[in-house]
């Protein structure tokens, strides 16, 4: 009779492996204490592409470059993420592994990451947030039928989580998200190879210049060119030395209002036009990028004002010109 001899499994290798499976989940668990962390984590899963770069989040979580490369380090080495370099660019997306574990993370924590700052005026608790944005997600899917219903809920929650973090009355936050969210859809279902030209228009605060640009693009153009603004570091409120300008132009003052730079925005222009103040923008093939040093209007006297306003208006005649 033959006998098969077995090698019973040894007591010290499956203690190592235990250990290495917990120390693997501990390093995990201890990436994922930090709440900025969690809210990166959700800007890449709620992200239609489920990959975001450092630029991304730096806007969302209006921290430093460095810092979130940091972030995305400690997230990286834990596990939670993976990374691919592109171009110039580095992309990173959850790990397929750990995705079905993060989701039910972020879902358990979603109210918290979506409320806004408290205000003495808020009249809304975290439900009716949640409720009115999956009405306003279920309302505007049929409208991008090439998009899921979950990346637009995605874009939906992470609008207005972008614009909950510098806007002072709470109440408007929703009509303001359904604007914000149609704009980033828009965007982001857009094929630059047809359609009317499209212009967006980047400074900090997106509070000033960079409005009444496209304001004056989209008078003067009359449908034949589509401008937008945004900003890298978007203000509470249109500047109160620029609100009388947009006021002058049509249809300007009931959709001016600040909103956070999107990697989406700028794939979907044909140009994009900082204004003289040091921004910053991802470099997107077939997109022509120009600089526009024209005066802060924040900081400027009544006639400072209306000479900058002329010295736009100078350049968005010669801008509509090349484009139409």
């Amino acid at each position: 009779m033959t006998t098969t001899s077995t090698v019973p499994c040894s007591p010290t290798t499956s203690h190592a492996i235990s250990e290495h499976a917990a120390a693997a989940v501990a390093a995990a668990l201890k990436s994922l204490a930090d709440p900025l962390r969690l809210r990166m984590l959700s800007a890449i899963a709620s992200d239609p592409r489920g990959e975001s770069c450092v630029c991304d989040l730096a806007e969302l979580a209006d921290v430093s470059q460095p810092t979130v490369s940091h972030h995305l380090k400690v997230l990286k080495d834990a596990g939670v993420l993976v990374s691919e370099r592109r171009g110039t660019w580095v992309w990173y997306s959850i790990h397929a592994g750990a995705r079905p574990a993060i989701t039910t993370l972020l879902e358990s924590f979603a109210p918290a990451a979506l409320a806004p700052p408290r205000h003495p005026d808020a009249c809304h608790g975290l439900d009716d947030v949640d409720e009115a944005l999956t009405h306003l997600a279920a309302s505007l899917t049929p409208s991008f039928p090439e998009v899921s219903a979950d990346a637009v809920t995605g874009v939906v929650r992470e609008s207005y989580a972008g614009l909950a973090r510098t806007a002072r009355i709470t109440a408007h936050l929703v009509p303001l998200t359904e604007r914000f969210a149609r704009q980033r859809l828009t965007d982001l279902t857009r094929d630059r190879s047809s359609g009317v030209p499209q212009v967006l228009f980047v400074c900090v605060a997106n509070a000033g210049r960079s409005q009444v640009a496209a304001a004056l693009v989209n008078q003067a153009a009359q449908g034949r060119v589509v401008a937008r603004s945004a900003g890298s570091a978007p203000a509470a409120a249109i500047h109160p030395n620029v609100r009388p300008l947009l006021d002058s132009i049509d249809d300007a003052t009931e959709l001016a209002f600040p909103k956070p730079l999107t990697d989406d925005a700028v794939r979907a222009a044909d140009v994009v036009i900082t204004m003289g103040c040091g921004d910053v923008c991802p470099i997107i093939p077939g997109v022509r990028y120009e600089d526009w040093a024209v005066g802060d209007p924040a900081l400027a006297s009544a006639d400072g004002v209306a000479a900058i306003r002329d010295d736009i208006a100078q350049r968005v005649e010669r801008l509509v010109g090349e484009l139409v």
